[in-house]
């Protein structure tokens, strides 16, 4: 009395074998130039004296973890999909995602309390040495963005660029601040710039948490809603009825769709139609080019099982 048709896209998501191949080979550059900067910014700052430019080595030391973990996100979310694991490894991607924010969170809360000790308490630094530090940081996070910059915009990779941001604006502040010391003298300066990035990065950090827990709660993906698609759907002719729609997320760029649609009866619907029904092939079509709908799963309900089953086409 009814039908239905589980549909995949012909092709990949967005983020594609091929796509995720790139991200992982710029990662993995990223991570080694974040090795790179970490070690100078070490050593500099053991040279001038400069808490700044340890605690910028710090966070970059949780900036590189994170950048593992997002190319271990990237392999996972590779591997094909098994009997097991129906939908491939790519919610792993989003559970990287949601660690990545929490430790930004952790790194934003470290460095407010740090910039608070060092204003009550502040010291004098190698100011000039603290600068030329500081500008090799700001030059290595630049390129480390500029390696990931027009590739895939999925939460793992959007971490990973958030990480590389935080860096790129302590490094500046580490600059800044060393120029107008070595201008003036004035050391709570340092401080007051740490406590700034710190509230840009916990801000960015927790739109990131909430994005990746929308995705893993299977929440209606942001710029879809649910009431357009369905006003879409009812203007198919031969569409009379859509109801228990339900649109989430595999991932980001990957949208899932499942629903009901009841048929007016006159779009050549019938019942045991083969896969390659016309009204399918039409539903499919306006999900896919209207709204980036790539996996549908479509229950058509004609009307003798309206009549046979009840308004829901569900069996009482």
């Amino acid at each position: 009395m009814s039908h239905s048709l589980h549909r995949h896209a012909e092709g990949q998501p967005s983020t594609g074998s091929a796509a995720r191949a790139a991200q992982g080979r710029r990662l993995g550059a990223v991570i080694v130039l974040t090795l790179v900067v970490m070690g100078v910014e070490v050593v500099g700052g053991l040279r001038s004296g400069s808490l700044a430019l340890l605690s910028d080595a710090g966070h970059m030391l949780t900036d590189l973890l994170a950048l593992v973990l997002s190319l271990m996100a990237v392999r996972f979310a590779a591997r094909p999909a098994s009997p097991a694991k129906t939908f491939g490894y790519h919610r792993v991607e989003i559970l990287t995602a949601l660690v990545n924010g929490a430790l930004l969170v952790v790194v934003a809360g470290g460095l407010a309390v740090e910039s608070a000790r060092r204003a009550l308490a502040p010291a004098p630094v190698a100011s000039a040495t603290m600068a030329v530090v500081g500008v090799v940081g700001l030059a290595g996070n630049l390129l480390g963005l500029w390696l990931l910059a027009g590739h895939c915009e999925g939460l793992n990779v959007r971490s990973a660029r958030l990480h590389l941001i935080g860096d790129a604006l302590s490094s500046a502040g580490v600059v800044a601040a060393a120029l107008v010391i070595l201008a003036t003298g004035w050391w709570r300066l340092d401080p007051l710039v740490a406590f700034v990035i710190a509230l840009g990065i916990a801000w960015g950090a927790v739109r990131l948490v909430r994005e990746a827990v929308d995705v893993l709660l299977e929440g209606t993906p942001r710029g879809v809603a649910i009431e357009e698609v369905q006003r879409v759907l009812l203007g198919i002719p031969g569409v009379a009825e859509v109801h228990d729609v339900h649109i989430w997320s595999i991932t980001t760029g990957f949208l899932a769709f499942s629903g009901h649609v009841r048929a007016d009866g006159g779009a050549g619907v019938r019942d045991g139609a083969a896969s390659g029904d016309p009204l399918l092939g039409r539903i499919r079509e306006t999900l896919r080019e209207r709204f980036g709908i790539a996996h549908t799963t479509i229950q058509i309900e004609t009307d003798a099982c309206r009549d046979l089953c009840g308004p829901a086409g569900l069996a009482n």
